[in-house]
């Protein structure tokens, strides 16, 4: 098994302009890099092997960055997964965002790894497209003909594949910020703490005065070639009050809204079961959160 990819032409861009303009002359061969915690592994195995390389990193001034908006919160593609983890804006208004990232790899790949670079690599088990999910986010994407903004219940099509057009890049997230009496909690089940998700939950709630669901988001990862949003359950839960008889009833629900893969890292029962678990924990802990903040 091969241990280096093959050999490849580079290109160094200053400026998105011209990284657009790049991308789109070299075709769809040409692959963008950012942080390089999965191309490159891939390419080494030679499970990718484009016959060129875009790097993005001298863009950090224009694409790094998290900025408060009327009402989301505007994090830069080359953002890395540390700056998204420990950014007070996220914590205050979606730490969904925060707590996710927090989860992503070992430290060294979440002090090299970004936002835009994970989610345009489209990892059926990566762990924010169910945050992305959860929240109804959405994808600025910028291409030869401007900038586009996509939800991201379209951006991701299938394992490894974005609705990206050729020439197209990532160049921002934008997260709604959470309103009211909320919380919100990221869990996962993986082989090693550091590892890509065998299944992973996401779920942030809202509740009125009463302490009842007044919104809500779920969104599941490594249950199949895209991340899932069970609406059928979150609307089920609207109005309810929020407890543990609710999160006993709405992690049964959340477990059998889908039909998940068996593979070599677990079976599809394993994976139901995981997922019930995963979300009764988290609107245990949201319960718990929002109790006590009153």
């Amino acid at each position: 098994m091969s241990l280096y990819p093959r050999n490849f032409q580079l290109h160094v861009p200053t400026s998105l302009r011209e990284a657009i303009e790049v991308l789109e002359a070299l075709g769809e061969d040409a692959k963008p890099l950012a942080g390089g915690q999965s191309l490159i592994p891939m390419m080494k195995l030679r499970i990718a092997a484009p016959s060129a390389i875009v790097y993005l990193g001298p863009l950090k001034g224009e694409l790094s960055y998290v900025r408060d908006g009327d009402n989301h919160v505007e994090i830069g593609a080359l953002t890395t997964h540390s700056e998204v983890a420990e950014s007070p804006l996220l914590r205050r208004w979606n730490p969904l965002v925060s707590e996710t990232a927090a989860h992503i790899g070992d430290v060294q790949v979440r002090n090299m790894g970004t936002i835009g670079g994970s989610l345009a690599h489209a990892d059926p088990s990566a762990d924010y497209p169910a945050a992305m999910a959860a929240l109804g986010a959405e994808i600025v994407v910028a291409g030869r003909s401007g900038t586009r903004t996509v939800p991201a219940g379209e951006f991701f099509v299938d394992a490894y594949t974005t609705s990206l057009r050729p020439g197209e890049l990532v160049v921002a997230v934008r997260v709604p910020k959470l309103r009211g009496r909320y919380s919100a909690a990221y869990g996962k089940v993986a082989k090693i703490a550091t590892d890509f998700a065998i299944v992973g939950v996401a779920v942030h709630v809202s509740v009125d005065e009463r302490g009842q669901v007044a919104d809500i988001g779920i969104g599941l990862t490594g249950v199949g070639p895209t991340p899932h949003r069970p609406r059928d359950v979150e609307e089920g839960a609207f109005g309810e009050r929020l407890g543990p008889e609710l999160a006993e009833r709405i992690a049964e629900a959340v477990s059998r809204s889908v039909d998940p893969p068996t593979d070599l890292r677990a079976t599809s029962e394993y994976r139901r079961r995981a997922l019930r678990a995963l979300t009764e924990r988290a609107l245990r802990r949201i319960h718990s959160d929002i109790a006590r903040a009153q």
